[in-house]
């Protein structure tokens, strides 16, 4: 250690040996001074000496410019990252232009067809009848599906939907009478015969 002090005053003088603050923020101008003379041939050691710093805090210096240039002189922030800052109050949305809120009403209502046309896709109609398509519709409906779009998905009209919903089932009416017997004959003969049998 005494080797290295009397080193220190040949080749600095006396003044190199007092006491420094060593807690000093160095800035990317300062280092790049002392870098500077370093890279013009001056001696690592004898610069950092008379700088008051460590020989190694230097020539780590030195080897960060050559490496990252002036940007590795740059003081950097140590440890882990900041947290990010808690929300604030939630600014209120910003109003919509006219145009925005059009292509809002036209994306909307392009969900709710195509909401309304996988419905539809779900229960595979094909080769459906009218009845079959309106039936279907109103079910729909009451699942709240529009029926704008579920009449559009299915290829029916709006008046084609309103006849098939309102006719009574003819076969079911013409029948009624002779269905009825039928149920009586077979509640009555069940015991005797096999509902085959009947």
């Amino acid at each position: 250690m005494i080797r290295k002090w009397s080193r220190i005053e040949e080749s600095c003088g006396p003044e190199a040996l007092q006491h420094k603050n060593q807690n000093k923020v160095w800035t990317a101008e300062e280092k790049y001074e002392l870098v500077a003379k370093v890279m013009a041939g001056a001696s690592c050691k004898g610069t950092a000496y008379a700088a008051g710093i460590d020989s190694g805090l230097l020539y780590q210096w030195v080897q960060r410019y050559k490496i990252e240039g002036y940007e590795g002189l740059v003081a950097k922030r140590k440890g882990r990252p900041p947290k990010e800052a808690p929300m604030k109050k939630k600014a209120a949305p910003a109003e919509l232009t006219p145009s925005e809120r059009e292509e809002m009403v036209r994306l909307r209502a392009r969900v709710e067809y195509l909401e309304a046309e996988n419905a539809v896709e779900r229960r595979k109609m094909g080769r459906a009848t009218q009845g079959e398509k309106a039936t279907l519709v109103k079910e729909l409906r009451e699942e709240g599906y529009a029926l704008k779009y579920l009449l559009e998905a299915l290829g029916l009209s709006r008046s084609t939907y309103y006849y098939e919903i309102s006719k009574k089932d003819k076969v079911q009416e013409r029948n009624s009478e002779l269905s009825a017997e039928i149920s009586s004959i077979f509640a009555e003969n069940l015991p005797k015969y096999s509902y085959l049998s009947l």
